[in-house]
């Protein structure tokens, strides 16, 4: 299936190399294609993780090991398979991750739970072993790769290759953020999003970093959505290196905390944004501001409402101004919502104040920002101090051509 490069593609960025991680690809052939579907990234000794993971009850087997390993805070390698998700695949599939782990964990001498697995690809088919031994032979004796060789790696029906970077000084010491991420279609994340992993050389203890990206995520990729659908594998990782040398960070009061937080926000607010300007058929980006609600989770789950209705989302497709069918998405949310309070407008514009359209709405300037490619939206509730941003895409018949075909 051959993907058009998404309108809204940004270049791959100039990544940092982050010392401690190296980085390889190769070939496991999980589906018919002549592309590298297998990534290897090498960690070094003394490597922490973090880790949010979906929370689908149909989860694989590699999200319910994650779920296990992160939990002791060490890691020495990350594996990627893509075309395959081994989702819903029973024994088989956790066999197959199972072996890729013993695999890997006997090659650098370390703990098979010191090995992270993630597949992405069609679901109900078991990884085969055969295909999975031979690639995990093939990457450990591969060459060290770009970023973007790793990226692309990763992806299933990504138009583009997608990284984002950041960097903060502690006293002296400058420490390096990088990330890569993949996803698509299947994106409404309650937790991450498809596959993105965030490689970092501070020094950091990995509680402090589990709670780090716990609340980076909670602003980032759990405030996008492509289609409303939440994947069985969606999973990001967050690896610390600790070659920086910097004083290590365990608690918010140390010196240096903030500003290395503000960092990883920032990539995970980059990653996040790219999945959705490669949504499956995508032609224009929308973020989607909603004020004055009754708390910041009131907020984001009006916010989610409106970016995941079919009606807004071909509304601004079409470029037609329809604001009726924001007050819709408002209504269905299930928050506090008060008909006489609300406010809605697009591009600086407000449609409508209080609940009831302006008496001198001139609806041109509107027309005129849905033409463009972003677009934003906003929604003030006028009932509390509760705020939230959330970013989806428009959605087109594209949507439809690329997975219908999904398998083919």
């Amino acid at each position: 299936m051959d993907l058009e490069r998404s309108p809204l593609a940004l270049p791959f960025p100039d990544l940092p190399p982050i010392a401690g991680v190296t980085l390889r690809v190769a070939r496991a052939r999980y589906k018919d294609w002549d592309r590298c579907d297998l990534t290897f990234a090498e960690l070094a000794a003394g490597t922490v993780v973090a880790g949010v993971f979906t929370k689908s009850a149909c989860a694989s087997s590699e999200v319910e090991l994650g779920r296990e390993q992160v939990r002791l805070g060490s890691a020495r390698a990350l594996v990627v398979n893509a075309g395959n998700s081994n989702a819903f695949t029973g024994y088989r599939g956790r066999e197959a991750v199972e072996l890729i782990m013993a695999q890997v964990a006997e090659a650098l001498d370390c703990q098979p739970s010191e090995v992270f697995v993630s597949s992405t690809g069609v679901i109900g088919v078991p990884l085969p072993q055969d295909k999975a031994r031979a690639g995990i032979a093939a990457a450990l004796s591969a060459v060290p790769c770009s970023w973007e060789d790793a990226a692309s790696a990763i992806g299933t029906t990504d138009t583009f290759t997608k990284g984002a970077a950041a960097s903060a000084m502690i006293g002296s010491t400058r420490v390096e953020i990088a990330g890569i991420i993949k996803g698509s279609g299947m994106i409404a994340p309650d937790m991450a999003t498809m596959l993105g992993y965030v490689f970092t050389d501070a020094r950091v203890d990995p509680a402090f970093l589990q709670e780090m990206l716990t609340r980076a995520n909670d602003a980032t990729f759990s405030c996008i959505t492509v289609d409303g659908d939440t994947s069985t594998s969606d999973t990001v990782l967050a690896f610390a290196t600790g070659k920086a040398e910097n004083s290590l960070f365990s608690s918010w009061d140390d010196s240096g905390a903030d500003a290395f937080y503000c960092a990883l926000l920032d990539v995970c607010r980059q990653l996040s944004h790219l999945v959705v300007r490669d949504g499956e058929g995508a032609q224009k980006f929308i973020s989607i501001e909603v004020t004055g609600a009754h708390s910041d989770t009131s907020a984001r789950r009006v916010g989610l409402a409106i970016a995941n209705s079919p009606l807004v989302k071909t509304a601004i497709a079409g470029g037609d101004a329809n604001w009726g069918r924001v007050v819709m998405a408002v209504g269905k949310a299930g928050e506090p919502a008060d008909r006489d309070k609300l406010s809605i407008g697009f591009g600086g514009t407000w449609a409508a104040r209080d609940g009831q359209p302006l008496a001198d709405y001139d609806e041109t300037p509107v027309a005129k920002h849905l033409e463009g490619r972003d677009i934003a939206i906003a929604v003030d509730l006028g009932i509390g101090e509760g705020r939230a941003t959330v970013w989806t895409c428009d959605l087109t018949h594209g949507y439809i051509d690329i997975n219908a075909d999904y398998r083919s």
